[in-house]
């Protein structure tokens, strides 16, 4: 009698790579947020046992690293490109061809990620406040860094000016990203025009002795875009560095010499 033949498991389709594990964990992330990834969660949705992803990864600090690093790296991409029109994403845009367009582009790139990413802004705080064993910060001071260099910055300003950069880019993405959580939590009949309506209203509204300029501007808070607005804000510290560097010009070409 013919011994029965044992069935052979089924293979995954796709191999259990530490990139696959990282893609899953940013699926979680984006998901359930921290709380919503877990390495019971990350096994499931692999299909496979924790033996296999702690080959990967060796905690789950380990893994919010790396979910961090990979969308980062993404996001400051060399052939990352900016909107024609930075209120409509959509509009088709060319290759940056200047330090001052490749910043430009970096910068919303982060923006997009962190609004796209509602956990990465406080993955990036805490990556960056651990000090200089993780890769995050390195990979976004060396993707500006670069073109600050190239705008013809003296060394001696190079990491002021880099610094000043991502300052403001890590900041006001962050705090978009913060307005935007706040405005969903308020409810689904919430949306951001009605939001900024109630905020509005609220400034104007304040004592006129005490808060005559905040007042003055409220109409603006109504009818601003968020994306115009953080490109003025980079563009802002770009016309300052030229303004300290007046041999680097405006950064929109590269700089010869």
């Amino acid at each position: 009698m013919t011994a029965p033949t044992r069935k052979k498991p089924e293979r995954r389709t796709q191999a259990l790579t530490r990139e696959r594990i990282v893609e899953a964990a940013v699926e979680l992330l984006d998901a359930g947020g921290e709380s919503g990834l877990t390495f019971r969660t990350l096994t499931e949705r692999l299909a496979t046992g924790p033996g296999a992803v702690y080959w990967h990864v060796a905690n789950k600090e380990d893994l919010l690293g790396a979910a961090t690093d990979a969308v980062v790296a993404a996001a400051v991409a060399p052939d990352s490109t900016v909107p024609a029109h930075p209120a409509d994403p959509t509009d088709p845009a060319e290759p940056p061809s200047s330090p001052h367009d490749r910043i430009r582009a970096v910068a919303f790139g982060l923006f997009d990620a962190i609004g796209e990413h509602p956990w990465l802004a406080t993955q990036l705080a805490t990556q960056i406040s651990r000090g200089p064993g993780g890769t995050v910060a390195p990979q976004i001071f060396e993707s500006i860094g670069r073109q600050v260099r190239a705008m013809g910055v003296p060394e001696g300003s190079w990491f002021t000016a880099a610094s000043a950069l991502l300052h403001y880019i890590l900041g006001a993405a962050g705090q978009n990203a913060a307005n935007s959580a706040r405005a969903r939590a308020l409810g689904s009949d919430a949306n951001r025009a009605e939001f900024l309506e109630t905020a509005s209203t609220a400034w104007a509204e304040l004592d006129p002795d005490d808060y005559p300029f905040t007042r003055a501007v409220a109409g603006r808070l109504r009818d601003h875009d968020d994306r115009e607005q953080f490109l003025a804000g980079v563009d802002f510290v770009l016309a300052g560095i030229a303004a300290v560097h007046p041999d680097v010009g405006d950064g929109r070409r590269p700089h010869r010499g």
